[in-house]
């Protein structure tokens, strides 16, 4: 999936202004933004239900604004909300959206069989959807997205309301979707979700993309991992800061409210032994030793932040 210079604006807002996208077959991909920083646009855009002002864009190798018709036919989209018929049960959810397919009775019905069984739903296939649970609900509505087995499959905010083992069941579908071939987009506020998911992240902000990566690649551009030692109320704070910024090489920021010593590192899990042997050397033990790494949380803040609001 390739989108080049998209551009797509109403009245005086530009909610697209030179997106830029390029996601590989068969991966997870996660697009993050702040709210109206133009996520839904792209998916509108992308799955054909707008047109575009400017710019280029293939889904599954088919242009989207002059082969709008076979895009339609390779693709899965699942909104913020579930489109499944809460009075129906989720066999006849499934072969419904079957037969709207196109497929025979006989195919919907195997098809509907298929997904039952590949999302745990067999046992629950003939009961009424209104006594699923949510994380059921969304799993059949994935299902549903997944009739004719979509080259690409859009998840858009698809936990929103979710508790979390339902939020858990959907990870859990979405990643067997992924592992089969299929091209997922995934939008998502829940930055843990997006780092739990994705392979590939892209961080939008005013219609564009304002940074690409790995989860892992995107939180070395907040900072390094930092290391943090709380010293007992027994030893010289500011000694031993300074002997185990010796050590290690790197400043050490102190706090005499929590007694901690902390230091910013580019490879936190490999000084932290070359702390240990410092302390132990200084004959301290310390009251805790804490390795933290940025999160995507950071990512998101430091970079949305830096973007100029227009």
């Amino acid at each position: 999936m390739v989108a080049e210079g998209l551009r797509k604006r109403y009245g005086d807002l530009h909610a697209l202004d030179g997106f830029d996208l390029h996601i590989p077959p068969g991966v997870i991909h996660g697009l993050l933004g702040p709210n109206g920083a133009g996520k839904t646009t792209v998916v509108k855009a992308l799955t054909t239900l707008i047109d575009v002002d400017g710019g280029t864009a293939t889904v599954a190798g088919f242009d989207v604004r002059t082969q709008s018709a076979q895009v339609r036919r390779r693709i899965g989209l699942i909104g913020q909300n579930a489109a499944v018929d809460e009075v129906l049960g989720g066999r006849q959810n499934l072969v419904m959206f079957g037969r709207l397919y196109g497929l025979g009775k006989a195919a919907a019905r195997e098809r509907a069989d298929e997904l039952l069984d590949t999302f745990g739903l067999t046992d629950a296939a003939d009961r009424a959807v209104s006594t699923y649970s949510g994380g059921m609900r969304r799993r059949l509505d994935i299902a549903a997205g997944l009739i004719l087995t979509p080259a690409v499959l859009f998840l858009d905010e698809p936990t929103t309301g979710l508790d979390p083992r339902a939020r858990n069941e959907v990870w859990a579908t979405v990643r067997e979707t992924a592992a089969r071939g299929t091209t997922v987009l995934l939008t998502t506020q829940y930055l843990d979700e997006a780092d739990q998911l994705a392979s590939e992240i892209s961080v939008m902000n005013h219609g564009k993309i304002i940074a690409n990566g790995t989860p892992e690649a995107l939180k070395r551009q907040v900072g390094g991992d930092r290391v943090t030692v709380t010293i007992g109320q027994r030893d010289d704070l500011h000694h031993v800061a300074g002997r185990l910024a010796e050590a290690v090489g790197e400043p050490a920021v102190t706090d005499d409210d929590t007694r901690g010593v902390t230091f910013e590192l580019p490879a936190g899990v490999t000084a932290v032994s070359g702390v240990v042997r410092a302390l132990d050397d200084l004959g301290v033990t310390p009251e805790d030793l804490l390795l933290r790494r940025p999160t995507l949380d950071e990512v998101f803040l430091t970079l949305t932040e830096k973007e100029p609001a227009r």
